[in-house]
């Protein structure tokens, strides 16, 4: 028993002494213990330089310019799309940033160019891929016209002749009749007439001040329905005539055209050049009818088919077939057209809404000066600014003569603020830059490839000197190398498209598709691209139509050389930048051959275009 007593007793005791004996590797950590064990926490990270944070600014708002796109795509609305995706690829073309040198813009560049090539290639599988949808005029669509008439609309059209307010002498016949029937009751002539009454709106008002300077009818500003359906950027694909009065690449109207400039797109100018050249025929003819024909064909055609039957009457030319079918629907289109819009409720364009007009400022420069600087100074986007130039053929207005450059609206004492801060000399390369947070001389000068030192010599600095209060610095960027003869054209190889290849010679999308005739992105292997401005050539006859009107154009009598000169004399021109004069020869024809060869009316600038 004593053993047992012992045995429990003097446990305890044991126990505790066995313990404190362990050594201390076995008894279990405490939690102060583990803290030196845990790894330190990781430093602050350094705040993005300015250049970080303007990439990431410019990721985002392509990213954002995508999207855009994307849902319009997945609407159906395959031109705004491309207008959004455009301006998602042109937010990195012009940033000034090297897209090349900076992995993460580079990524953005390949993954949208990825994206944007997937999307079109499935819109291609499904029609014309970008492509816009080529907007006819209701003078191309008219070739569906039948003449037998309804007696009844004949009537109710002689009635409505009656209340019809109109400075041409209009008329009611069976011909006319046949395109009120097709303009006011099938469904492709009202559409078409309709689209182009909305367009009228952009450029109405403007047309009628001109008109009336001109001393020439109002209602002659219908003949836009037929020739453009008021689209200034609409180019024949066979003749090449352009603009809203489709004057031909070639004779003296009183336009400029060379390589920086094309007036036939000016909405004004060429309105203008209009019409003084109708006043022009109709002082050659005596008769509206026929200059309105004339214009079409030529007025020495129209000339000789007078001496030939004896009649100075359209209609009567009409009724012996001595006029060619699309010179026959001229006319009476026209009227149909004018009739319609003094009475659209009765032939159902009750719906009508009209383009807002297109408002700007203009001032008229008499220096080069680069658009991506005009942008700069008055804060809209390049494409805006294309748009509202739709005669400047280049990212730059000409060097030696002046130009009235368009701006948006409200805007004009911002850019005379602003753009004399930049030697005249210069403001074909400089650039504007408004200072951000964070910006400092060597920031601005890497984002523009400039030296620091130029810049703050630019801007009376020292290139220790903060931008801390300032709000705008003037970038001293050199100008383009001028583009030699043998580097003019590239040829297309498998990979490239016109994204890719615009952002290797740095021009922009809307150049390099102008330049070469191109919609979309995509360009076949093996093709010779321009890649700079092409050279200004003069275009031979696109059609034999044609070529034979332009021949007898030269046999004219120096007696309507003569009048013509005499006409010339009496139109003084504002805002003229060349030696302007009307056509020499009486019998010049403008548009012969113009629907005749021509397929629809394409727009040039994809807002574009404008």
């Amino acid at each position: 028993m004593p053993p047992v007593f012992l045995l429990f007793g003097c446990g305890p005791s044991h126990a505790k002494s066995a313990s404190a004996s362990q050594p201390p590797q076995a008894t279990a950590p405490t939690i102060a213990a583990a803290a030196p064990s845990q790894p330190p926490a990781p430093p602050p990270l350094p705040a993005p330089t300015a250049e970080q944070q303007r990439v990431g600014e410019l990721i985002q708002q392509v990213e954002a310019a995508y999207a855009s796109g994307e849902a319009d795509y997945h609407k159906g609305d395959l031109a705004e799309a491309k207008v959004q995706f455009d301006h998602a690829v042109d937010l990195m073309l012009s940033s000034g940033l090297d897209i090349r040198s900076i992995p993460q813009l580079s990524d953005e560049f390949d993954h949208i160019v990825d994206k944007v090539n997937a999307l079109e290639m499935e819109a291609l599988k499904q029609g014309n891929g970008f492509a816009p949808q080529v907007e006819a005029t209701p003078a191309d669509v008219a070739s569906d016209v039948t003449f037998a008439v309804d007696p009844n609309l004949v009537a109710k059209a002689t009635a409505d002749l009656a209340t019809t307010k109109s400075d041409l002498p209009l008329v009611m016949n069976d011909y006319v009749a046949a395109f009120i029937n097709f303009f006011a009751y099938s469904q492709r002539g009202h559409a078409t007439l309709l689209h182009s009454f909305e367009r009228a709106g952009r450029y109405r008002a403007m047309i009628q001040r001109v008109m009336a300077e001109e001393g020439v009818p109002q209602d002659l500003i219908y003949l836009a329905v037929a020739e453009s359906g008021f689209q200034p950027r609409a180019i024949n694909r066979g003749s090449r005539a352009g603009g809203i009065w489709q004057f031909m690449p070639y004779g003296d109207y009183g336009l400029t055209r060379n390589s920086y400039i094309d007036e036939r797109f000016d909405p004004e100018k060429s309105t203008r050049a209009y019409a003084r050249y109708m006043k022009f025929l109709y002082n050659q003819l005596g008769d509206w009818y026929l200059a309105m024909a004339a214009y079409d064909w030529g007025a020495g055609n129209v000339q000789r088919a007078v001496e030939k039957t004896g009649y100075a009457d359209f209609w009567e030319l009409y009724k012996r077939h001595n006029l060619p079918g699309e010179t026959q629907n001229y006319v009476p289109e026209i009227l149909a057209a004018i009739i319609i819009a003094n009475h659209p409720t009765q032939y159902g364009f009750d719906d009508v809404t009209l383009d807002p007009p297109v408002l700007t400022d203009t001032v008229t420069v008499n220096y080069s000066i680069d658009l991506r600087l005009v942008s700069d100074l008055v804060g809209a986007p390049i494409d805006e600014l294309e748009a509202l130039n739709p005669s400047l053929l280049r990212l730059v207005t000409p060097p030696d003569s002046s130009f009235d450059l368009h701006l948006p609206a409200g805007t004009a004492a911002l850019f005379d603020q602003r753009v004399a801060q930049i030697p005249e000399s210069k403001r074909n390369s400089w650039r504007y830059h408004p200072v951000a947070p964070g910006d400092t001389l060597a920031s601005v000068a890497h984002e523009y490839r400039v030296q620091p030192a130029e810049l703050a010599a630019a801007n009376q600095l020292s290139e220790a000197d903060s931008l801390q209060g300032i709000d705008a610095v003037v970038v001293p960027v050199a100008p383009e190398a001028e583009p030699i003869a043998h580097r003019v054209l590239y040829t297309v190889r498998r990979g490239d498209t016109l994204i890719t290849i615009a952002d290797r010679f740095g021009v922009s999308l809307a150049e390099l598709r102008r330049w070469n005739n191109l919609t979309g992105i995509r360009v076949e292997p093996g093709r010779r691209l321009h890649v700079a401005e092409p050279a200004s050539i003069q275009h031979t006859a696109r059609s034999s139509r044609h070529s034979r009107a332009s021949a007898r154009a030269h046999s004219t009598s120096s007696a309507s050389r003569a009048h013509a000169g005499s006409s010339k004399a009496s139109a003084g021109r504002e805002h003229t930048t060349t030696a302007k004069k009307q056509p020499q020869s009486a019998g010049k024809a403008v548009h012969a051959g113009r629907r005749s060869t021509r397929k629809s009316a394409e727009l040039a600038k994809s807002s574009s275009q404008k």
